[in-house]
């Protein structure tokens, strides 16, 4: 054989040599094994908080209107102009109300001379009678004489009565124009305050945020006073309002620590402190929400009102916690697909003993969690344990029907089920039982105010190099990281996040990535 040709020989022996060699490494035994990503269980800071959206506001803005309708005469401040208290920001023209103040005051004066007058006539009417008076007197003596007749006394006497009455009415006639006068000095100083207020003052020490007026603008009073400015009384202090769901706002508490972002300064964060939790709840497609009232320093000024605040309200904090990673919370390894996933800290967290969950209404793995824990803590008997069974079995449906709900729906309907299960259970405990049943549902209770809760199961690598499931009690949560409160794991542990699938190669033939 010649040179060359055993040369090609040995060559495609080489080749092929290599190529088996690659498919065995690709397509052996070892190459079908699956392979796991691991992170370890850790130590450290955690803190569960609530995210939300709100705009920030003034503490204190006011609106100033005005109680009389004109034309705007001239505006003496603009917008971000510092204003003082009783310091004049805008007129209204005030002729017309100075012609009926003018008016005003005449009318005073003709009321004050009509009570003259009739003052006048009181003190005419008191001289005319005394004047009767004595006459009267005077017949009456005469007559008693026999010097004049008797119809010349009682002529006298009708006289002095008609005198008495016209005394009576011109007095009344004067009081009546004392009337008069006051109303028309009440008519008076009204026009003076009307006058007065053509002058628009601002009503406290702040800042012009808004002016809505412009010079030769008539503004109409009516029913409702027009807006004429709006003054922050003090920019220093800000606030942000924002809206809670209702599955959040039971987290919240007056005097919490939180921070917020606005998009005008991106990468500066602002610190706040939670001021009021209002109780008014706002619907909105029957999504429920509560305002939360965030104070907001801003001694820079640099905060506007009406930017949109990114929050975050920090609901519970711990220095030093062991944490799982949320990854291995998900996990499931093949052929565990038909037990039901473990609780999640981003589904709502069961209430311990409830067993509304577990892993997740109405699964069989939840339930039997939570039936493992009752017997274990409340020391339940075979007829409890009995009657626990039949409590799990008629609410299991009602998980699963509330799976399908909407999603706006499904908490309230899963809380429903909860509390159900809760009476259902307390009803067949021992008053002691009952007890530590109550501490069980407490510590939930803490548990859900961080975000977090509930039970769920970890996955390790097993001695023979299979994954082994292991249960566990959760605690707060941070969205990425979920406190470990119980279970078989310790600092350093290593739990599977995920799988990694060998390469497969592609196919001849398999088109390559479209470019259009």
């Amino acid at each position: 054989m010649k040179k060359p040709a055993l040369f090609i020989l040995l060559a495609s022996v080489l080749v092929l040599g290599l190529g088996g060699y690659a498919a065995w490494r690709t397509y052996g035994a070892n190459g079908d094994a699956p392979k796991y990503k691991l992170a370890k269980a850790e130590s450290g800071p955690l803190t569960a908080a609530v995210s939300a959206t709100g705009t920030l506001n003034p503490v204190v803005s006011v609106q100033v209107g005005s109680q009389v309708s004109g034309q705007i005469k001239e505006i003496l401040v603009d917008f971000n102009s510092p204003v003082k208290e009783n310091q004049l920001i805008a007129r209204i023209d005030p002729e017309t109300f100075q012609y009926r103040l003018r008016q005003a005051e005449a009318d005073v004066d003709a009321a004050r001379a009509a009570l003259g007058v009739q003052q006048a006539e009181v003190l005419r009417a008191r001289a005319n009678l005394a004047e009767f008076e004595r006459d009267f007197e005077r017949k009456k003596l005469l007559v008693e004489k026999n010097f004049i007749s008797a119809a010349e006394r009682e002529k006298a006497q009708s006289v002095f009565d008609a005198g008495r009455a016209s005394l009576q009415v011109a007095q009344s006639q004067a009081k009546n124009s004392e009337a008069q006068v006051r109303q028309r000095e009440a008519q008076l100083a009204q026009a003076r305050i009307d006058l007065e207020r053509t002058a628009i003052k601002a009503p406290v020490d702040g800042i012009v945020v808004k002016r809505s007026i412009e010079p030769g603008q008539t503004v109409a009073a009516s029913l409702q006073s027009p807006e004429l400015f709006v003054i922050a009384k003090n920019l220093n202090d800000m606030q942000v309002e924002t809206s809670i769901d209702e599955a959040d706002v039971g987290r919240i508490r007056v005097g919490q620590k939180s921070s917020f972002t606005v998009d005008a300064f991106p990468g500066r964060s602002f610190e706040g402190e939670v001021k009021q939790v209002r109780k008014a709840a706002t619907v909105v497609s029957n999504v429920v929400t509560y305002t939360v009232v965030i104070s907001a320093a801003n001694p820079e000024l640099t905060l506007l009102p009406g930017m949109t605040a990114n929050v975050r309200i920090i609901t519970a904090q711990k220095e030093k916690t062991l944490k799982l990673p949320n990854a291995a919370l998900r996990f499931r390894p093949p052929g565990a697909g038909d037990e039901k996933k473990a609780a999640t800290p981003a589904s709502p967290p069961p209430a311990p003993a409830a067993v509304a969950s577990g892993g997740g209404p109405g699964g069989g793995g939840g339930f039997a969690q939570q039936r493992e824990r009752l017997v274990a803590e409340l020391k339940l008997d075979a007829a409890q344990q009995t009657k626990v069974d039949a409590i799990f079995e008629g609410m299991r449906d009602k998980f699963r029907s509330a799976r399908d709900l909407p999603d706006a729906e499904k908490p309230k309907a899963q809380e429903r089920n909860r509390a159900e299960i809760r009476e259902k259970v307390a009803a067949i405990l021992a008053p002691e039982q009952k007890l530590r049943y109550q501490e069980m549902a407490s510590e939930a209770q803490a548990a859900r105010a961080g975000g977090g809760g509930g039970s769920g199961r970890v996955w390790i690598m097993g001695e023979d190099g299979s994954p082994k499931a292991i249960s566990v009690r959760l605690g707060l949560t941070d969205g990425s990281m979920t406190e470990l409160v119980s279970g078989d794991i310790k600092e350093g542990t290593e739990v599977i996040v995920g799988q990694q699938t060998a390469n497969t190669p592609k196919p001849a033939g398999a088109p390559g990535p479209r470019l259009f």
